[in-house]
């Protein structure tokens, strides 16, 4: 398992949390409501630090929010979801995880609809 430790470095004194996850390794996870500023560290079972991303700034003013990592590095990109996004892993303030089952907003972004997968196993 590795988790997800999400951060907004400019709220309060020192931060406030945004999201902590665990999940199976993967490269690519979405966020939703991303304040304007992340700090995001990926670490693994052990808590070694796999990745890191600090003070990302908002790239567009979007729902979903991309973290992708790559090479001890993560990139935020701010994103309308696609077709092509479905079945991907998504963390909502708080720390669930879920699988992005569905997607779709207005051609102008004043509106849009989805659909989670929240699933748990001990």
């Amino acid at each position: 398992m590795h988790e997800w430790d999400i951060w907004y470095p400019k709220a309060a004194a020192t931060g406030l949390p945004v999201a902590r996850g665990q999940l199976d390794p993967t490269d690519t996870l979405l966020l939703h409501a991303a304040p304007p500023v992340l700090t995001v560290t990926v670490r693994d079972a052990d808590q070694q630090v796999l990745a890191r991303g600090q003070d990302l700034a908002a790239t567009a003013d979007t729902p979903i929010t991309r973290l992708t990592r790559r090479a001890g590095t993560i990139e935020r990109t701010d994103i309308w979801p696609t077709d092509a996004d479905l079945g991907s892993l998504i963390i909502l303030p708080g720390g669930e995880v879920g699988t992005l089952i569905s997607w779709w907003h207005a051609d102008d972004h004043s509106e849009w609809r989805w659909q989670i997968e929240l699933y748990n196993h001990r």
